[in-house]
């Protein structure tokens, strides 16, 4: 897998497969710029193409995701005041999220892509309830300044999308489906 993300690790550790984990090698992700949803495809490729060329025998999984309010990317918050900032325009709101997961098999030189989207509506929270999310939860490090697996939960109104495990970071369904296609041992007992 190629990621640094904790999360994507926790979520790839259910599907009970060997796996490893290598940070992605010279990836840029702030120089690439393209509308939200083909960005997440195209920085998980890039994640993955990355740790592709120095593993030629894998099955190597790159995921990202991006996030769009009004037509405009929302990124990672970073600090508690962006943060709260961006829960306050999302109040009352929903955004899509777009997680997107490439999977290369450097074998056979396949590749397969998936694009889950997930429509998160959040409740009409007042300051008090934003600040008090951003202290017990710092959802510095997840786009949209919410993490759907911990408390963030409680500022939701409705979900709207497929498969809940995308929105953590990396879509189980589709991926588990994928590496049956490709062969590797999803449920196979050793």
């Amino acid at each position: 897998m190629a990621s640094t993300s904790k999360y994507r690790r926790e979520l790839m550790e259910r599907l009970r497969i060997p796996f490893d984990v290598r940070a992605p090698i010279g990836v840029d992700e702030r120089a690439v710029v393209l509308p939200p949803r083909e960005l997440a495809i195209e920085l998980a490729y890039l994640k993955a193409a990355s740790v592709a060329r120095v593993e030629p025998d894998a099955i190597v999984i790159g995921s990202d995701q991006t996030a769009e309010l009004d037509g405009v990317l929302v990124t990672k918050p970073e600090t508690a005041e962006n943060a709260i900032e961006q829960l306050r325009r999302l109040r009352g709101g929903a955004h899509d999220l777009y997680t997107g997961v490439v999977i290369l098999d450097t074998r056979t030189g396949a590749r397969r892509d998936h694009l889950d989207v997930h429509r998160l509506r959040f409740r009409d929270l007042t300051d008090a309830e934003i600040e008090a999310y951003v202290r017990l939860d710092n959802p510095t490090d997840c786009l949209g300044a919410c993490k759907i697996e911990s408390l963030g939960i409680a500022l939701m109104d409705a979900i709207e999308g497929n498969d809940f495990t995308a929105i953590t970071g990396l879509p189980l369904m589709a991926v588990s489906a994928i590496l049956r296609e490709l062969g590797a041992p999803v449920l196979a007992e050793s």
